[in-house]
């Protein structure tokens, strides 16, 4: 996909991400393809990764089977919405 959908959807995810894991504390805009998903950046756990996955296979019909293989893909919000664009069947 573009560049503008990958943007999109850092702007989608981050507003999923934020409702569903209940991130009440967490700014959007200070949100950006850039940001941690982990430690420094949004502070998520192993629990909000597998809540993720939810998401990923709901929303977006991507089935993850190995979980630990996603860790690349959960660095930033940039890496996560690549991998959302290059993988979604819906």
């Amino acid at each position: 996909m573009e560049t503008k959908s990958v943007a999109f959807l850092v702007d989608e995810l981050k507003m999923k991400i934020i409702e569903e894991i209940n991130l009440v504390k967490i700014n959007p805009e200070s949100i950006t393809a850039e940001t941690s998903l982990f430690r420094e950046g949004l502070g998520l756990d192993s629990i909000d990764a597998l809540e993720l996955v939810v998401i990923f296979e709901r929303d977006y019909g991507i089935d993850v089977e190995d979980i630990e293989a996603m860790s690349p893909h959960f660095a930033t919000m940039g890496t996560l919405s690549q991998f959302v664009s290059d993988n979604r069947t819906k």
